[in-house]
C-alpha cells in the first residue's frame, strides 16, 4: 500500500497464501478443453479450442436464438451516398398543405422529419382559420401511421390487386342501372368534376351527401327565406352581443376553428375596444361554448323552438313587427337577452344549433329584425362546410330498401356508423348487387361491401378545397404512400 495503489484479494485463502488454495489457483481458469472426450493438458495442443472460443460461439448462438424469437425481418441502415438537398437528419422541413374530413377544414403547416410528418401546426396566412387549429387535425397524424389502415384493395374480404378490382368493378358497373356515390360533403372542386365525369360516363349515377353533423336545416330556411340554399358565413368578431340556441360553435357546430379565433377577439380587453362582447347560451347539455357564456340557461331540448319564437316575439313588440302566436315559455334572462339585442342592432348574432327549418326560418326572422344580414352574417360568401341534404340522404335508404339500385359506391363515407338509419342500412344492403368503399380501413360500412379500393391518406395526397367562396387552398403531399392504397380520385377516373 505504500505506492498508493489498492489491492483486493478474493478471500482470505488467497490474503494468507493458503498451499491448497496456490495449488489449483492457475487452474481456475484453464484454457483448453476437452477434445474428442480427452482432456488436454495445461499446455494443449494446436487442434484445441480455447474456453474463450467456446464463450464467443455461446454468445452467437445465444443472440442468434433471440432474434429468431421475434420473427422480425432485418433492416440495414443504409447512409446517403446522394443526400437529397432539402433532407438535413435532426433538421425539420415544414409543408404548408390542407386538412379536410368531410366538411372539416383547416389550412395546415406538417412538420417533417426525414421525409416522415410527426407534427401539424396551424397556418397563420390563411384568411379562414387565422392559424387555428384543433384537436382532431392535430391528431391526424397518428392514423397515417395506423395499423389498421389497409395495405391493399380487398374483394369480399380477402387481399386483391388492384388490377383484378378494376376489371371487375367495371365490368359490373357496365350491367349497373340505378348507381349511387355517397358521401360526405366534398370541398374539394377538382373531386367534384371528377365525380360529374364519372357520371357523364355511367348516366344513371347519382350523388348523394349526407353530414353525421347535419346543417340541413339552416340550408332548407334560407332557401324558403332568401331563396338561397347557402350556409352563411357567421363572423363573432363583429358581434357584441351572442344568443346561441345550442349551437356549440366553439366545440363542434359548423366550423369551430374560425369562430374560436373570431370569438376570443371580443372575449379580451384592449385593441381599442370599448368592452367584451355579451353571451347567452342556452342548452340541454354542457357543451365547450356554454362554459364560456356569460349567462348560461340549462333548458330542454323541446324548448328551444319555443325560445326562439318567444325572442322573436319580444324583439317584433320592440320594432313594431307582428308577432307569431306561440304557447308561452318561462326561461331565465330571455327579456334580458332581447334588452342586449336590441341595444346592439346590426352588431349582435343569433345562432342555434337545431337542424329543424321551422326553428331555422325563426333565427333567420331575428336576425333580419336586428338587421345582422350584411355584418355579422354573410350570405353573399357562403361557406360550404356543411352541405348534406338529409331528404336525398332518405331517399336513398328507401331506394336501398325497394331493390331499386344496383350499385353504390361509398367515397370516404361510413352510414353504417354515422347515419341515423345505419342500422337499417346493415340489414338492407345486401339487396344492392354491387357495393364498393374507398374507406382506407375495415369500417363498419367497407365490412359490408364487396369491394375495398382505399384511399391515400391525405398527407400522402394532391387536392384542394374551397371552404369559402373566393378562398382557395390547396393540399400537397409529405410523404410517399406507405401502402399499396391509390387515391379516390383516380379510382373514379
Amino acid at each position: 500500500m505504500s505506492n498508493g495503489n489498492k489491492k483486493y484479494w478474493k478471500g482470505l485463502e488467497q490474503l494468507t497464501n493458503d498451499p491448497e488454495f496456490v495449488k489449483y489457483a492457475d487452474k481456475e481458469f484453464p484454457e483448453y478443453l476437452p477434445i474428442n472426450g480427452k482432456k488436454q493438458g495445461s499446455e494443449g495442443s494446436d487442434e484445441g479450442s480455447s474456453r474463450r472460443d467456446f464463450l464467443k460461439m455461446m454468445g452467437f448462438s445465444a443472440a442468434a436464438a433471440s432474434l429468431a424469437a421475434c420473427e422480425a425481418p432485418i433492416r440495414k441502415a443504409i447512409p446517403y451516398l446522394n443526400k437529397p438537398e432539402v433532407v438535413d437528419p435532426g433538421i425539420a422541413n415544414y409543408y404548408a398543405s390542407t386538412y379536410t374530413q368531410g366538411g372539416d377544414y383547416c389550412s395546415i403547416v406538417v412538420k417533417t422529419r426525414e421525409g416522415r410528418p410527426i407534427k401539424i401546426q396551424g397556418n397563420k396566412l390563411s384568411k379562414v382559420t387565422n392559424g387555428g387549429v384543433s384537436a382532431q387535425v392535430e391528431a391526424s397524424v397518428l392514423s397515417l401511421y395506423d395499423q389498421e389502415r389497409l395495405t391493399a384493395p380487398y374483394v369480399s374480404g380477402q387481399k386483391s390487386d388492384w388490377e383484378t378490382i378494376d376489371k371487375e368493378i367495371t365490368n359490373a358497373l357496365g350491367a349497373s342501372k340505378n348507381i349511387r356515390i355517397v358521401s360526405n360533403s366534398i370541398l374539394s372542386p377538382s373531386t367534384k368534376k371528377t365525380i360529374n365525369k364519372f357520371i357523364a360516363k355511367y348516366p344513371k349515377t347519382k350523388h348523394v351527401v349526407y353530414d353525421a353533423q347535419s346543417a340541413y336545416g339552416i340550408i332548407k330556411a334560407n332557401q324558403d327565406t332568401f331563396g338561397k340554399g347557402d350556409l352563411p358565413a357567421y363572423d363573432f368578431s363583429k358581434a357584441e352581443v351572442i344568443v346561441s340556441l345550442a349551437a356549440d360553435f366553439l366545440g363542434t357546430w359548423i366550423s369551430p376553428i374560425t369562430f374560436i379565433s373570431q370569438y376570443a377577439q371580443r372575449r379580451k380587453l384592449g385593441n381599442h375596444q370599448k368592452g367584451m362582447s355579451r353571451h347567452f347560451q342556452y342548452e340541454s347539455n354542457m357543451s365547450l361554448t356554454g362554459s364560456n357564456a356569460d349567462y348560461r340557461i340549462p333548458v330542454k331540448p323541446s324548448q328551444q323552438g319555443l325560445i326562439a319564437a318567444a325572442l322573436y316575439n319580444k324583439l317584433a313588440r320592440k320594432s313594431g313587427a307582428e308577432s307569431m302566436s306561440t304557447p308561452s315559455v318561462d326561461v331565465a334572462f330571455l327579456d334580458k337577452a332581447a334588452d342586449a339585442l336590441w341595444s346592439a342592432k346590426g352588431k349582435s348574432l343569433v345562432v342555434s344549433g337545431s337542424n329543424d327549418p321551422d326553428v331555422q326560418i325563426t333565427v333567420n326572422a331575428i336576425n333580419q329584425l336586428l338587421g345582422n344580414y350584411g355584418t355579422t352574417i354573410d350570405l353573399d360568401n357562403p361557406v360550404y362546410h356543411r352541405q348534406g341534404n338529409d331528404q336525398e340522404m332518405s331517399e336513398f335508404i328507401d331506394d336501398v330498401t325497394g331493390g331499386r339500385i344496383d350499385a353504390v359506391i361509398f367515397y370516404n363515407a361510413n352510414p353504417v356508423y354515422d347515419h341515423p338509419q345505419g342500422n337499417l342500412l346493415v340489414s338492407e344492403l345486401e339487396k344492392v348487387a354491387l357495393k364498393i368503399s374507398t374507406s382506407d380501413r375495415m369500417d363498419e360500412t367497407a365490412k359490408l361491401s364487396d369491394y375495398v379500393a382505399p384511399d391515400h391518406h391525405y398527407l400522402e395526397s394532391w387536392n384542394d378545397a374551397v371552404p369559402q367562396k373566393g378562398q382557395i387552398s390547396l393540399c400537397q403531399p409529405t410523404i410517399t404512400p406507405l401502402f399499396d392504397t391509390r387515391q379516390a380520385q383516380s379510382s373514379f377516373l
